[in-house]
């Protein structure tokens, strides 16, 4: 089967090309894909140092299974998850099925083909070509495991279930799995894209009293406000370290700052700015995976103050998709508002575009 993807060259450039898909054997599914949402790793994926399929947010239909396919059938509708648990290892036994020890492409050194070593499925003028995260969803069909997917179970617009498998469980996770914020308390989210969106919604969600959003952009504070922010600080651009961002939180929450501070900005010099507005034994979290060496003043920790930095926040897909899904039916999670631009494959430079100057909360390919 010859398809159109999104090729990486490695070198910080794209394009669109044909590939052959060859079907799945195995425990491998042939997805579909209706949708694939754009994101700022498929941008850096360019630069990966290879030619590679972009793409790992996604939603699609099973058309053909592999011989040791169990929960699927052709004519299924999924939503694809990037961190596939292998569900053996010592990580998976434990319950940390988002850092897996064989397949995860973040903890394995491999953001390409993480575990899955056979990529004869996927060819690129008869060559194999690897996979993003093993999915490559920037691309009209994709062969994945079958621990990649998740059944999607409620009327959902493909293109609102494909940004479940990253942004969306990334922030809602952080805050119910990762960090456990309680009812009632304090959270403070520090930038408002896509991410921070989520987190603020996860905040609501989880019953949060007071929800203060930061960002520098009035317009994605106005947008904070719809996915259940309480109050909006707009901060300065020379505010190092949000300092001047955090005596304003601590006057909001009594002088004693804020129980929970999420990081959402990707910034590394705001990489310890989440401890400066949490109180003493509050817990700070590290959402958007930054990677750098950074400098903390280690006086931001007093006093018993918790620093965490966990992955996809703690997903565990066959748990946290379907609750997802719920949440959505119920009308408590906003996907379809979160997308405000729908592309098609043609436009992926477009979509970089608007993603890059901030237009979008969350832009998204339609095939």
């Amino acid at each position: 089967m010859h398809v159109k993807a999104a090729i990486a060259t490695g070198t910080g450039q794209f394009r669109i090309d044909t590939i052959e898909i060859h079907p799945p054997q195995g425990d491998e599914l042939l997805v579909e894909l209706k949708a694939a949402g754009v994101c700022h790793t498929d941008y850096d994926s360019m630069s990966w140092g290879k030619p590679l399929v972009m793409g790992h947010e996604g939603a699609g239909v099973v058309r053909a299974v592999g011989p040791a396919v169990t929960r699927f059938r052709p004519g299924d509708s999924v939503i694809l998850n990037w961190a596939i648990p292998c569900g053996r290892c010592f990580q998976c036994q434990e319950g940390n099925q988002h850092i897996c020890e064989v397949n995860s492409p973040v903890t394995s050194g491999n953001r390409a083909s993480g575990g899955h070593a056979d990529l004869k499925r996927t060819t690129l003028k008869g060559q194999p070509i690897e996979r993003a995260f093993s999915l490559g969803t920037l691309s009209e069909y994709t062969v994945v495991r079958e621990a990649a997917a998740v059944q999607l179970t409620v009327e959902m617009p493909f293109a609102s279930a494909a940004i479940v498998g990253c942004g969306v469980m990334t922030g809602y996770g952080s805050v119910v799995n990762a960090a456990k914020v309680k009812p009632g308390r304090s959270v403070v989210v520090l930038g408002t894209g896509g991410v921070g969106l989520n987190v603020i919604q996860g905040a609501r969600i989880a019953g949060a009293g007071m929800i203060i959003a930061v960002d520098v952009n009035s317009n994605r504070l106005d947008m904070a406000r719809k996915y259940g922010a309480t109050h909006t600080l707009q901060a300065d651009r020379a505010d190092v370290g949000l300092l001047q961002a955090a005596q304003q939180v601590k006057v909001l929450t009594n002088g004693r700052g804020a129980d929970y501070a999420f990081e959402c900005t990707a910034i590394p010099e705001l990489g310890a700015a989440p401890l400066a507005m949490i109180r003493n034994a509050g817990v700070a979290c590290q959402v958007s995976g930054i990677e750098q060496t950074i400098a903390i003043d280690m006086n931001l920790f007093e006093w018993d103050k918790i620093y965490i930095n966990p992955l996809y926040g703690q997903c565990r897909p066959d748990i946290d998709f379907p609750i997802l899904q719920k949440l959505y039916e119920k009308g408590d999670l906003i996907l379809d508002d979160l997308v405000t631009r729908i592309y098609t494959l043609a436009d992926l430079q477009i979509a970089f575009d608007d993603m890059l100057a901030g237009r979008n909360a969350k832009g998204v390919i339609v095939f």
